[in-house]
């Protein structure tokens, strides 16, 4: 599986976001600034998340975007899955392994079933809050491995 530069960037798009949640609704030139990423490219990535309950938009003078979810309650798995479509490691695992013909006989079905579970409790399990703070942690100092 690769991460596709939408869904990269995606993530950094809303870890801005969360780190600045107390500023109100950011310009997108903000965030372009400070994650070196072009405006134009972070203008196709949030449409991705138009009817999910993610981000709020503020036209206007003081418009912007910020998280309409906390950061704790986010994970790197939504994000992923709206910017990717289906973080399967191969295909007959995006909808159901019985849509895979072979899927009776396959002898290495398991073997990418785990890789998928793997994946997905991963993912599933880091918000952007985990990324901040071990990013504070590691920021100071006391980051152990």
């Amino acid at each position: 599986m690769k991460i596709s530069t939408k869904g990269r960037y995606a993530l950094r798009l809303l870890l801005d976001l969360a780190e600045h949640g107390n500023e109100g609704f950011i310009a997108l030139k903000d965030v372009a600034l400070r994650q070196n990423i072009s405006k134009k490219y972070l203008e196709q990535i949030v449409p991705m998340f138009n009817g999910t309950d993610i981000l709020q938009t503020n036209r206007g003078y003081q418009g912007g975007y910020r998280l309409n979810i906390k950061p704790d309650k986010c994970t790197v798995g939504m994000i992923l899955r709206l910017t990717e479509g289906s973080i399967a490691p191969i295909p007959c695992l995006e909808n159901n392994p019985a849509g895979c013909e072979r899927a009776a006989d396959c002898k290495t079905l398991p073997v990418w079933q785990g890789l998928y579970k793997v994946i997905s409790d991963y993912v599933d399990n880091i918000t952007l809050q985990d990324i901040i703070d071990q990013s504070r942690d590691y920021s100071s100092g006391d980051y152990v491995i």
